[in-house]
């Protein structure tokens, strides 16, 4: 092949050769690297401004009522970023304009844009539309789909659209949406390419060619047998390199995972992060494929999860799927007060151990002025423990059987760490504060059981927690902090009679 090259092109060459002899360039090209990504980055903020605006000229359209040029504006979008700009409509202009839009959209286009929608404006837009739109959209969505949307809606407008539905396919909604809301079942689809072990491979590919369009997912087939065990699995690629005439029971895979229709969602997505599935089949208690769950789905689920464990580790109990300013102002109040009464009540009983060595702070004043650091460092270096473990059993990296590993683990840690954070505090109170030996060694030998005490706690209660069936997200900073501050006010105070002598 001939390459031409311009004086430009040798130009740049020349250029681009005397910065690396300068070490301008390295190898590998670190400095070009990063010029790409920061490229890149401003691709993506200049994407977004430019989304950003065509949002706020289609609303200004909307206002003008020029819905037609609206809706060739949202149309240069693809079905993903139409369903951000509806949310934004009806956010800005109300239901009324937003239902105008949504009815201007191509049908099919208005159907899996009604997918990407979130729960709450799914609910505004099906209860403004006529019986005959929403029975439309109903049952042109995926069936995972057209289930979350049916257990969401009001059971007046589940039982119309019911009624317009065959009777084979409304059994089979019912059935799912009989399942509870968190288990495998309430996630899955009956929409899967099955085949028979007995098919050759050419039978295989015409039957998938056959049911592609309505199948979740081709990329993994599943193997029934007569009475709809599952026997294996066999993916795409296997049966597009083999030859025609072999059988489907020679390529499949018969050491599968699968999940059973009452399984956790959790348990569901550990699985997915595990072995890295698109897919993974689903069964009941008889081995019979019900249905499978994809990776999509699975996606929300662990968002969801991932959301619980955060609001629960700083207290908050909020079992609402609202985003943060749907939520009223009492849900708010409501997810976060039992916590904060716990910690006041917490507080109060710290406070009385306070107070019952009265005679001590009274003697030493110097000591009350040291709590706040004993106290704050027993809370952080808990929490830092607790963090990790429940990141680490969520992961399954830590296991109960565990419990030993992390204590000898933590031990050491705190012990190291105590030790260095006890010998600056020494010298902080001795040489920069000019307290006495004795005050520096009371401050010196408190933090290092504090800290001590503080780590081996946040280690070992989420898996205690765990082991009682509690969710060891609930041991992280608010319950941490209460139980060191008790102790550390307790630990200090004990020391502080002992080593200077004062008598309760």
């Amino acid at each position: 092949m001939v390459v031409f090259m311009t004086i430009k092109h040798l130009d740049l060459l020349w250029k681009f050769d005397i910065l690396i002899r300068n070490g301008i360039f390295e190898k590998g090209g670190n400095i070009m690297a990063e010029n790409m990504e920061m490229m890149d980055a401003m691709d993506i903020d200049t994407k977004e401004q430019q989304f950003d605006e065509d949002i706020e000229n289609i609303i200004e359209l909307l206002e003008e009522k020029s819905y037609f040029k609206a809706r060739d504006e949202i149309l240069k979008h693809n079905e993903v970023d139409i369903g951000e700009i509806l949310e934004e409509v009806l956010e800005e202009l109300g239901i009324e304009k937003t239902i105008i839009l949504f009815r201007m959209l191509p049908k099919d286009v208005s159907v899996e844009v009604f997918s990407y929608l979130p729960t709450d404006d799914q609910l505004e837009i099906v209860n403004g539309i006529t019986d005959r739109e929403r029975n439309y959209i109903i049952q042109e969505l995926d069936f995972d789909d057209m289930i979350d949307v049916l257990e969401e809606l009001p059971a007046n407008i589940v039982d119309k659209i019911l009624a317009s539905t065959p009777k084979d396919e409304r059994k089979l909604i019912n059935t799912f949406l009989n399942y509870p809301d968190t288990c495998a079942g309430s996630l899955m689809t009956p929409d899967y390419i099955s085949l028979q072990e007995t098919m050759t491979v050419g039978e295989a590919l015409a039957h998938i060619k056959r049911e592609a369009l309505d199948s979740e997912t081709v990329y993994t087939c599943y193997v029934k047998s007569a009475g709809r065990k599952l026997q294996g699995i066999v993916s795409l690629r296997a049966l597009v390199v083999a030859d025609d005439d072999v059988k489907v029971g020679e390529l499949m895979n018969e050491d599968y995972v699968y999940v059973n229709v009452y399984d956790d969602q959790e348990e569901v997505a550990e699985y997915f992060t595990r072995y890295g599935f698109l897919a993974i089949p689903v069964v009941d208690k008889e081995n019979r494929l019900v249905g499978i769950i994809t990776v999509d789905d699975i996606l929300d689920v662990i968002e969801e999860e991932t959301t619980e464990d955060i609001e629960r580790m700083a207290g908050i109990m909020d079992g609402s799927d609202k985003e943060y300013l749907d939520l009223s102002v009492f849900n708010h109040v409501k997810s976060r007060l039992p916590w904060l009464i716990f910690l006041t009540v917490s507080l109060m009983l710290t406070g009385a151990i306070i107070t019952r060595f009265e005679a001590v702070l009274s003697q030493v004043i110097i000591l009350v002025s040291y709590l706040p650091l004993l106290m704050g460092s027993g809370g952080n270096t808990g929490t830092q423990a607790a963090t990790l473990v429940i990141r680490g059993m969520a992961v399954d990296e830590i296991d109960l059987k565990d419990a030993f590993k992390v204590f000898w683990k933590e031990l050491r840690i705190s012990i190291i760490l105590g030790g260095i954070l006890s010998v600056l505090n020494f010298a902080k109170v001795v040489f920069i504060d000019h307290q006495s030996f004795m005050i520096g060694l009371t401050v010196a030998v408190s933090l290092l059981l504090i800290i001590m005490f503080a780590k081996l706690l946040g280690g070992l209660l989420p898996m205690a927690a765990k082991k009682v069936g509690i969710d060891p997200a609930l041991m992280a900073s608010p319950m941490m902090a209460s139980l060191t501050d008790m102790f550390s006010a307790v630990a200090f105070l004990l020391i502080a009679s002992l080593f200077l002598g004062i008598s309760l």
